[in-house]
């Protein structure tokens, strides 16, 4: 089919090589621009665009798809669908309704649970046991549509969301060439989402990311693996005179207890008491601003953390 995809994130890429590989023919991409990034502030395509280029595809990256001019560009590639993964911008009415087909949507949740930004973050830090990744015909409101393939994923008691956000970005890529081959068959089904269940998966907002070893222990550790790798969650300590931010990539649960935020083990491993007798949390992996990931024990060796001291 010709088949116009927009996506950003590197989440999106498998999908468009699976496409690809698939035999669809990808008339266009849209990405969202480039940006400034690293230290140079330099402009940065996105991995969707930068893949789409080295293919040879032509990539198309507007700041909006409201203005007219936009949307006859995009019904000007008179495409059979369109397939939409991780774009970041909302489509219009009019983009909708452009393709003969209509637009579809690969989402990384078990809607209608987690609609909306952050799904794969918000089913970790809400300790779900259990996720999934579908395909959804689009409509105009936000994640809404009916879904036509879903495949779940279970979470793992440690697993981080970097390593949720791989499985789901394979998976998502296989289920939606299984939806394009269907729709090209004329057999692709979709059923509306069910009135109940809910639930919206807001941005995350770089303050929720301290780390309040007050909260029990299990949703700190959620907190954690559900914000690892970014934007990480974090703690303070003073070292050399100074306030130091750390951030903890990977924790586990400890049957340890003390008083909230105290250290109860320190040399070989890093254990910090959780609040309300709730037990506490292992420090398994750590970085320290500037410097790269280490082990709880590599860390010690460069902070000296005592048995009894509060975090």
């Amino acid at each position: 089919m010709r088949i116009v995809f927009m996506g950003t994130p590197e989440f999106a890429v498998p999908t468009l090589s699976e496409l690809i590989g698939a035999g669809h023919d990808i008339v266009a991409v849209y990405s969202q621009p480039p940006r400034p990034a690293g230290r140079g502030m330099a402009e940065r395509r996105s991995p969707v665009h930068a893949f789409a280029l080295e293919l040879g595809i032509e990539v198309r990256h507007p700041s909006s798809l409201k203005e007219v001019g936009e949307q006859s560009s995009f019904a000007a590639l008179e495409v059979d669908a369109g397939v939409v993964v991780a774009y970041g911008l909302i489509l219009p009415r009019a983009v909708l309704h452009a393709p003969r087909e209509g637009c579809f949507n690969g989402h990384a949740s078990a809607l209608p649970r987690w609609r909306g930004a952050a799904p794969i973050q918000r089913a970790i830090m809400a300790g779900d046991a259990e996720t999934a990744v579908n395909v959804m015909r689009m409509d105009e409101g936000l994640d809404t549509g009916p879904v036509c393939l879903a495949e779940s994923v279970a979470i793992g008691p440690d697993m981080t969301a970097g390593e949720l956000h791989d499985r789901l970005s394979e998976a998502g890529a296989g289920l939606m060439v299984r939806a394009m081959a269907a729709l090209e068959r004329g057999s692709l089904d979709c059923t509306p989402q069910p009135a109940d269940g809910i639930t919206y998966a807001a941005k995350i907002d770089k303050a929720e990311a301290r780390i309040d070893f007050d909260k029990p222990a299990r949703e700190v550790h959620n907190k954690i693996r559900g914000l690892s790798p970014f934007p990480g969650a974090w703690f303070e300590i003073v070292h050399g005179g100074k306030w130091e931010r750390v951030k903890v990539l990977k924790s586990r649960l400890s049957d340890l207890s003390g008083e909230a935020g105290e250290v109860i083990a320190s040399g070989e491993t890093l254990i910090i008491a959780c609040g309300g007798g709730s037990g506490a949390v292992e420090l398994v992996s750590l970085q320290r601003a500037g410097k790269k990931a280490c082990s709880a024990r590599e860390f010690l060796r460069g902070v000296h953390i005592e048995p009894g001291a509060r975090l």
